[in-house]
Parts: C-alpha cells; sequence; structure tokens
C-alpha cells in the first residue's frame, strides 16, 4: 500500500527589486497575521532598514516593538524569545543580515509565531530556508526552523552592502554544486532520500551563478537582484527536501570545522567557496569542473586560496582531513581523508 507523504512549507509571498521594503507593510497585512509586531535586527541593519518598518507598523497602527541584539548565540536568542512573550507579540519580522534572521527564525520557532525574513545583506541562503545557524563556543550549530511567512528583500538596500557579504552569498550558492554531488552519493551509497525536485532546483542555481559570475559586479544593483534571486531558491530546494542537503555537504563540513580551529575564521560563504573547489576536485578528478566552480568564484571577487581566507594553510589540511567528524553526515570525505590525498586536492587546485 503506497503510504508516503511530504508536507512542504514555503514563504507565501517573497517580494524583490528597487525600493520594496516600504512594501513590508503590504506584503504582511496580505498575509493577514494577529497581533503586535515585534522587529528584530542587529545595530547597522536597524538603522538602515529596520527603523523605516517600525515606522511603517506604526504609522498602520500596529504598534510595534522591537530589539537590537549584538551578538548571534543562543543567549541572544533567550533574549528575543522573552522580550517576545513581554510584550505579547503576534508575529516578528527579522531585519538584518544571517545573524539577526537566523536569531529571528529561532525565536520565533520555540514560541509558535510566524516571522518574515527583511534581509539586507545577500549573505547566504538563510534568508529563505528553515535552519538556523548560533555559533556557541569554537563551534556553530545548525537547527531546524519554521522557514519565513514571506521575504521581502529591498535590491536597493542589498546594493548598498558590503560587497564581501555579497561575495559570500554567491560563493554560498556556488557551493551548492558539490552538496548536491555528496546528496546524490549518499543516496546512492547509504540509501539516504534524494528529492529530484530539489537536487535539479539546487543545482540549477549554482550554475545560474556560476554563468552569471561575470555581469556580478560592486555596486551594482542588477547584481542584487541575480544573488538574491538565487539565494531564495535555495532556501526553497531546503524546503522542499525538508533538509539542508540541497546545499550542504562536504564543503560546508569544512568550513565548521574551520570555525572550530583556524584562529580568525572567514565568512562562511567564503570558506564553503574554497571548500568546494577543493571537493569538486574529490568528485571529478583533476580534469573536472573544480576550475570552473574556481573561475567563477575569482571572477566576482570570492576568495579562491587559503591566504585570500586569511587562513594558514596548515589549519586548511587539518580541517579537510576532520571534517567528516561534524556530523553524521555521508560526503564525498567518506570516513575520512588521508593528509597526504589532503594536501593532494589542496596543491592541485591552488588553494595552498
Amino acid at each position: 500500500m503506497f503510504d508516503k507523504s511530504t508536507w512542504i512549507r514555503l514563504p507565501r509571498n517573497v517580494v524583490v527589486g528597487h525600493g520594496v521594503l516600504d512594501q513590508t507593510l503590504q506584503a504582511v497585512e496580505e498575509l493577514h497575521l494577529a497581533g503586535r509586531p515585534l522587529v528584530v535586527s542587529s545595530p547597522t541593519p536597524h538603522a538602515v532598514a529596520g527603523e523605516r518598518v517600525v515606522t511603517q507598523f506604526a504609522e498602520a497602527g500596529y504598534d510595534p516593538a522591537e530589539i537590537v541584539i549584538e551578538e548571534a548565540s543562543f543567549d541572544a536568542v533567550q533574549r528575543v524569545i522573552s522580550h517576545a512573550e513581554d510584550v505579547d507579540a503576534g508575529f516578528m519580522l527579522g531585519v538584518g543580515g544571517g545573524k539577526a534572521i537566523d536569531i529571528t527564525k529561532m525565536a520565533a520557532d520555540d514560541i509558535g509565531i510566524g516571522f518574515v525574513s527583511v534581509p539586507t545583506a545577500a549573505s547566504h541562503d538563510g534568508i529563505v530556508s528553515g535552519r538556523g545557524s548560533v555559533p556557541e563556543g569554537d563551534t556553530r550549530h545548525s537547527v531546524a526552523a519554521e522557514p519565513p511567512l514571506a521575504v521581502v528583500a529591498d535590491t536597493e538596500v542589498l546594493a548598498e552592502a558590503p560587497w564581501r557579504l555579497t561575495t559570500a552569498g554567491c560563493a554560498d550558492i556556488i557551493s551548492n554544486y558539490t552538496a548536491v554531488q555528496d546528496w546524490e552519493l549518499a543516496h546512492r551509497l547509504k540509501n539516504v532520500p534524494y528529492s529530484e525536485y530539489a537536487g535539479a532546483l539546487s543545482q540549477m542555481t549554482a550554475e545560474m551563478l556560476v554563468e552569471s559570475a561575470d555581469s556580478i559586479k560592486r555596486n551594482l544593483e542588477e547584481s542584487s537582484w541575480i544573488v538574491v534571486k538565487a539565494l531564495v531558491s535555495s532556501g526553497v530546494a531546503m524546503s522542499i527536501a525538508d533538509s539542508s542537503r540541497p546545499a550542504s555537504g562536504a564543503e560546508h563540513l569544512f568550513s565548521h570545522q574551520l570555525d572550530r580551529i583556524a584562529p580568525d575564521p572567514a565568512l562562511h560563504g567564503h570558506q564553503v567557496g574554497v571548500g568546494a573547489i577543493m571537493t569538486e576536485y574529490l568528485h571529478s578528478g583533476p580534469n573536472g569542473r573544480w576550475r570552473d566552480v574556481r573561475d567563477a568564484l575569482a571572477a566576482i571577487g570570492a576568495p579562491t586560496t587559503a591566504a585570500a581566507l586569511g587562513i594558514d594553510e596548515t589549519t586548511v589540511i587539518e580541517a579537510l582531513t576532520t571534517a567528516h567528524e561534524i556530523r553524521d553526515r555521508y560526503t564525498i570525505l567518506g570516513d575520512g581523508m588521508s593528509e597526504e590525498a589532503a594536501v593532494e586536492a589542496a596543491t592541485v587546485t591552488g588553494v595552498v
């Protein structure tokens, strides 16, 4: 008897374009959310966009509450939860980059209320996904959470964000190349559930970024349009799969291990981009498309070497040989690489 089922949670409204920050109230009202809004942001995003969002709701008679968080941590999540309960919030709006949106997502999930994602930087696909990532000590935890009910991404605001954040978002998407291959490999060897649709969407998103790399330029609003559409697609792929698998494989394990052992880790997207160069080499060999990954990253100005990440060669090799220990997720790294194999992959690809 056929009894397979799935439950896909996706944003109901995705509003992307020039000046759409001023349509945040309209996007929320179409969701018929009730109660008091709580706007969560960090200091710079609050000044850039959060105050404008608060003003929109105040002028419409919503009596919005607000909270500005300084750092990404589980303590910050708890502070937002407590504040939401104190002000009797009916829903939340996360305004900012990965920090504010992930904290809002996790707090809203804990309380059981909806949230709206208002990104001010196109730095990673968490603006749409049902995953939250928060550092704790020398590691980073990724936890399941409800995806946003709506996304309002103003390309004018995104284009004004620091360029390195945009290149990190691009690199995060390009790394989907290897994430999908790892997922397919785990399906074949370990019978891990695989979604053809989610895999194809994630792969297409990575290909779109690689093919558009030459046209993604600093201070060009159209570049923000390309990148944020890719980030939305990647987040949707994860929602369809009900897993981070479409966008997280060995390259992400490598990045998470760098977060643990590097004295001064780089941006997440930049680390997974460099990781994708090496893991693509492992998947397809010396004549494979690792050069396409590297060249696309170079074209947008993202790091392609350990030196560009600001991380020494020894740390990169250590991360590559121990990344499989991060979590129980089968990837091309299997049960671990030898140091010799790691040095070869990093050297042939020019990472070290």
